[in-house]
C-alpha cells in the first residue's frame, strides 16, 4: 500500500507498507525532507515494523519518536507526518494529482444561492457526476454567513444588518460568522471526493486542504500559516477562516467534502462591528483587545488588486494540480435555485438556532 502526505509548511512524505497478519511489515519511508543522521531513516522504518495496523497516527508518531537516535534533526518532516502518511496508505487515500480538477468562476450570485451551490456541487461530486471542483465566488450583495450551529440572535445585530442592507444566511458547515461585501472578500470552495482526505483527522484535513493557498500567498509575499482549527493567519493578524461539511454519497457510497474559505481583502471593520455581535470571550480567545485587529486585509499585505490576487491563487492551484475551466450546469443551477428558495431563504433554516 502506498500513501503520501505533504506536511503543512513542510515537505512530502511517502510511505510504502505491507500488512501481514494485522501488523505493518516492510515499511519504507521516503520523501524530499531533510533528516540527520542518515541512520535515523532506518530507525523510522524500524519503528513502524510490527506495529498493529489499526494504530492511529499519534500512536505511530510515538513509536517513531521513541526510536529516533539522540540528536536527530528533522526538517520538513515530523513523526506525526509519517504516521499520517501510513494511515493514508492503509486507507487507500488518493492524491490531488489523481483527479481532473475543474474551475468554476462565474458572475455575482445572491448569498442564498451561493449556500445552495455549495450543497449541490458537493453532492454531485459525491455522486461521481462532477469532477473535484474549485469554485471562486462573486457576491451580488453584502451578507453575513453564520455557521450551521450558531445562534442567530447571538451573532447578528438585526438593526445594523437592516441599516447596511446586509442579508443574513446560514451555511451547511459549522464554524463562525463571516462578514462579506462585494469586492472586499475572496471566497472559494473546494468540493472534493472523501478519498482525498482518507486517513486524515478532521483537524489535519483542514491543514491539508489549505496548504495550496498558503503557497499561493507566499508567492505574493505574504507569509501565512494554518492556525488550528480553521484559521489562516499572518503576523499581521487573521486573514481567512475555513469551514467544512461532509456529504454522504448515494446508497452509502463514499461521499465528498466541502471545504470553503473566506479571505478578507479590504474589510470595512467599522461596518462589520455594527452588523456582527463579537463578544469579549471571542476576542480574548484570540488574544486581542480589538475586533479590528483580528482581521488583516490582503489588499494591504499584497498591494495587488483583488482580481490579481484571485488570478495568482488560481494559477498556483493550476500549476500544482492542473485545472480546466468549467461551469455550473443548467441542471445544477436549477436545483440550487430551488434549494435557495425552499431552504436557504426560509426562516426555518436561517433561524433554526434562534
Amino acid at each position: 500500500m502506498h500513501g503520501e502526505y505533504k506536511v503543512p509548511g513542510g515537505k512530502l512524505v511517502v510511505v510504502d507498507v505491507d500488512v501481514v497478519d494485522g501488523a505493518l511489515r516492510h515499511a519504507r519511508v521516503a520523501g524530499d525532507f531533510f533528516l540527520e543522521p542518515d541512520e535515523a531513516l532506518d530507525a523510522v522504518n524500524g519503528a513502524l515494523e510490527g506495529a498493529p495496523a489499526d494504530t492511529d497516527a499519534a500512536g505511530l508518531a510515538a513509536r517513531i519518536e521513541a526510536a529516533l537516535p539522540e540528536g536527530t534533526v528533522m526538517y520538513g518532516l515530523t513523526a506525526e507526518g509519517v504516521g499520517i502518511a501510513v494511515r493514508r496508505a492503509l486507507a487507500h487515500a488518493t492524491d490531488w494529482t489523481d483527479y481532473d480538477w475543474q474551475l468554476v468562476h462565474e458572475g455575482p450570485q445572491p448569498p442564498a444561492l451561493h449556500m445552495a451551490l455549495d450543497e449541490v456541487l458537493t453532492a454531485e461530486v459525491a455522486a461521481g457526476r462532477r469532477p473535484p471542483t474549485l469554485r471562486v465566488w462573486e457576491w451580488a450583495s453584502p451578507a453575513v454567513i453564520i455557521g450551521s450551529f450558531q445562534s442567530l440572535r447571538n451573532e447578528v445585530d438585526p438593526e445594523g444588518a437592516r441599516r447596511h442592507g446586509v442579508d443574513v444566511v446560514r451555511r451547511i458547515s459549522g464554524g463562525g460568522a463571516m462578514f462579506v461585501e462585494p469586492g472586499n472578500t475572496i471566497t472559494y470552495s473546494l468540493s472534493v471526493p472523501e478519498a482525498l482526505v482518507q486517513g486524515l483527522s478532521f483537524q489535519d484535513s483542514y491543514a491539508y486542504l489549505d496548504d495550496w493557498v498558503l503557497g499561493a500567498l507566499g508567492d505574493m509575499g505574504v507569509r501565512a500559516w494554518y492556525q488550528p482549527l480553521n484559521d489562516i493567519a499572518t503576523d499581521q493578524g487573521k486573514i481567512a477562516g475555513a469551514a467544512q461539511k461532509r456529504i454522504v454519497g448515494p446508497d452509502g457510497a463514499p461521499g465528498a467534502v466541502l471545504h470553503h474559505v473566506t479571505m478578507a481583502y479590504d474589510i470595512d471593520a467599522d461596518k462589520m462591528l455594527e452588523v456582527l455581535r463579537i463578544g469579549k470571550e471571542k476576542l480574548s480567545d484570540k488574544g486581542t483587545k480589538s475586533a479590528k485587529k483580528r482581521v488583516d486585509p490582503l489588499r494591504r499585505q499584497t498591494g495587488l488588486p483583488r482580481e490579481a490576487v484571485i488570478g495568482r491563487m488560481v494559477d498556483s492551484f493550476r500549476a500544482r494540480y492542473g485545472l480546466t475551466q468549467g461551469k455550473v450546469t443548467d441542471g445544477e443551477l436549477a436545483r440550487a435555485q430551488e434549494l435557495a428558495r425552499t431552504k436557504f431563504t426560509a426562516p426555518e433554516w436561517v433561524a433554526r438556532v434562534p
